[in-house]
């Protein structure tokens, strides 16, 4: 970790700055008549004016206070820095569910410190929760966070957005090899997922395809939680691919191990 703790602490209030700018560019836009554009791909991958428009607030913020930071964002073209710092931005990750009118969607913000992400941030202005970690723990407005402990698959709540997001049937044979013998399985909820887990309300999030964009933010809160995330294979998930996210470190090992099988 490049920065220290106290450094961490002192550039928080900018990341929930951005948090701010987000929510006003996007709150005017949920649960109204949108036009909406595919980016195309293999699944519906759709963007909206709001997308845009809280990107472009945050990213004019950044450019105005730290103009040597650089970014990384889902809808504009990266930005290349003079320092070792980047925030990483995804301005609405759950757009399919802003499209349909339901609230699990949030703004990722992460602050990468040129070696991982050190801050992360996700808010969703709707239902007024703002989610927070850092290497010194993870709160959700303000209330400390703490995953709960489940080392048995067969009584743990796992999550998945969507099983069609797999890049392959032999990762969509993994998720449901792992699935049959869940207690409960969930879809839906794209980083949403993620910050029940750190509440303590699920306990494995598996999925594929993901961005860095779309995991970064969220590092932090899972491990401030006390929770473990990686790729399936167990290394570094901070640049997407796959990633398995759990609660308690016993049953992220039990499943990363079954899941390095079907890469």
């Amino acid at each position: 970790m490049s920065l220290t703790l106290e450094q961490i602490a002192s550039l928080q209030p900018f990341a929930e700055e951005l948090a701010e700018a987000a929510a006003a560019a996007i709150k005017p836009y949920f649960r109204s008549k949108l036009a909406v554009e595919d980016k195309g791909g293999r699944l519906f991958d759709p963007v909206t004016v709001a997308d845009k428009a809280a990107e472009q607030a945050m990213r004019t913020l950044i450019i105005s206070r730290y103009p040597e930071h650089g970014i990384v964002g889902e809808e504009d073209a990266a930005r290349q820095g003079t320092s070792n710092l980047t925030w990483v931005l995804d301005p609405i990750d759950g757009t399919r569910a802003f499209i349909t009118g339901l609230p699990l969607w949030g703004t990722l913000i992460a602050l990468n410190d040129g070696e991982q992400p050190v801050i992360g941030v996700m808010n969703q202005p709707f239902t007024g929760e703002r989610f927070l970690g850092t290497p010194a723990g993870a709160w959700c407005n303000g209330q400390p966070l703490k995953t709960r402990a489940c080392s048995d698959i067969g009584s743990a709540r796992v999550m998945c957005t969507t099983p069609d997001m797999f890049d392959n049937e032999r990762q969509r044979e993994g998720f449901f090899a792992v699935a049959a013998d869940a207690q409960l399985v969930r879809f839906g909820g794209d980083c949403y997922a993620y910050c029940m887990l750190a509440m303590g309300l699920v306990d494995a999030v598996i999925e594929s395809g993901l961005k860095t964009y779309d995991v970064q933010a969220l590092i932090p809160i899972i491990k401030g939680a006390g929770g473990v995330i990686t790729a399936w294979d167990g290394s570094d998930p901070q640049q997407g691919g796959t990633v398995l996210a759990c609660g308690d470190a016993v049953l992220h090992e039990q499943l990363q191990k079954r899941l390095a099988e079907f890469i």
